[in-house]
């Protein structure tokens, strides 16, 4: 069962992202763009994800993952039930979702100095 806390330290390491509470609720963000994001009560995790995967997704294990809200769809975005995930799981969405939005470079470092992923 993940937390947010599973999370926090790692959204804060990942080159050029920090974090924000806007209206109670917290985020994730490299520069303007948010890739990743929490409920007020912290049970729901949205994060980026490919628009044209999530339906796939969601279908896969719709007891974890759900379509966000119809304002959304625009958007590559998806949520995710975080009790339902593993820490590891987790930390794992948080960091493609952190990938799609910052240049391949930083990226291709991250692998470099995680060659585990993010644990």
């Amino acid at each position: 069962m993940a937390v947010v806390d599973d999370v926090r330290a790692l959204g804060i390491e990942l080159e050029r992202s920090y974090h924000a509470y806007v209206r109670g609720r917290l985020k994730f963000r490299v520069g303007q763009i948010v890739y990743a994001a929490f409920s007020v009560d912290e049970s729901v995790m949205g994060f980026a994800f490919p628009k044209e995967e999530r339906a796939a997704l969601v279908a896969g294990d719709s007891r974890k993952f759900q379509m966000p809200a119809a304002s959304e769809l625009r958007f590559n975005w998806v949520h995710a039930d975080l009790a339902s995930l593993e820490p590891a799981e987790a930390r794992e969405f948080v960091v493609d979702a952190w990938r799609m939005v910052v240049p391949n470079k930083l990226s291709r470092a991250y692998d470099l100095a995680h060659p585990d992923g993010p644990g």
